[in-house]
């Protein structure tokens, strides 16, 4: 029996053909332009069912929306976990095993995999330096290993209580997962309901400075980059509409910056041969070398 889907409901959100998210030009300093118009809608469903805070659907659209972003800037979208189509995880090689098969044998071994959780699992989990960690949104392959590796969190309510927990998972989870992948892009995503600058100011300036000292300062104990995202909705009406609202949050821990780092992160310790579209994209310029030397 094919196991539950928790991430079904948002697949007829996805396009074909992820859009460029980068605004600059050739030359000029890289400026990344998140699709917060798709996250509004991915998180407007769990919302429309009063689901928000009840269920991990809320969670799993922000997954689902960053492993997009991730896609637009031109990762392969089998590479990137949580996949836009069932199974979620997915190795790349499995994937191009599939497409070398012929196409009735093709179809019947895609049917199988949803229900295979040793081939493909419906979450990643990867070992850090002391533990197995589920990790919200991956980027790996079997001969390079993890290559960017993001948490993602949301907290809707009781800001300043659950605060203090939140950072010390947050800061144990990332010392853990560095400690074994060093070169990894390791990221640290926050979304909280914007209802926290009314309601607990104080929680709010705790929460900047929070996400700011979970960066690593030349050390395995912080993460590559951290993100604040603030997102509201009308609670009082029948069909509330979710807006995100990146202008209420400090620039250094933006999710514009957040984007940029990570991936020249991943960029600056691979191979020019490797990830050769993400490149062309940044840079703005086509590269004399195939988009995937090892794909065969």
């Amino acid at each position: 029996m094919a196991r539950t889907d928790s991430f079904s409901q948002f697949d007829h959100l996805f396009g074909d053909e992820p859009t460029d998210p980068w605004a600059h030009r050739r030359g000029e300093s890289p400026t990344y332009t998140p699709d917060y118009r798709l996250l509004e809608r991915l998180l407007g469903i769990p919302v429309a069912e009063g689901a928000a805070s009840e269920s991990g659907k809320f969670a799993n659209g922000i997954d689902a929306w960053i492993a997009q972003e991730f896609r637009r800037a031109g990762f392969e979208r089998d590479e990137v976990w949580p996949r836009a189509s069932r199974p979620r995880v997915l190795p790349r090689d499995i994937s191009v095993l599939l497409e070398k098969l012929p196409a009735p044998l093709r179809e019947q071994v895609a049917a199988r995999l949803p229900s295979i959780a040793a081939v493909a699992p419906v979450d990643a989990r990867v070992l850090g330096q002391a533990y197995p960690k589920q990790v919200d949104v991956v980027i790996a392959r079997w001969d390079r290993g993890p290559e960017l590796l993001v948490s993602t969190k949301a907290q809707l309510s009781s800001f300043g209580k659950n605060l203090p927990n939140r950072f010390e998972e947050s800061y144990g989870d990332a010392s853990n997962l560095r400690g074994r992948y060093p070169l990894a892009s390791v990221g640290y995503f926050f979304v909280q309901r914007a209802t926290i600058i009314r309601d607990e100011p104080d929680a709010f300036e705790r929460t900047i400075d929070m996400v700011r000292k979970l960066r690593h300062r030349g050390d395995v104990n912080g993460y590559t980059a951290t993100a604040l995202l603030l997102v509201d909705w009308d609670g009082t009406i029948a069909d509330p509409a979710v807006t995100a609202h990146p202008e209420l949050v400090p620039a250094d821990i933006s999710p514009p910056g957040f984007f940029t780092e990570m991936i020249d992160h991943l960029l600056s310790v691979t191979p020019v041969s490797y990830h050769v579209r993400v490149r062309e994209r940044r840079e703005r310029r086509d590269l004399p070398l195939p988009d995937s030397p090892d794909s065969d």
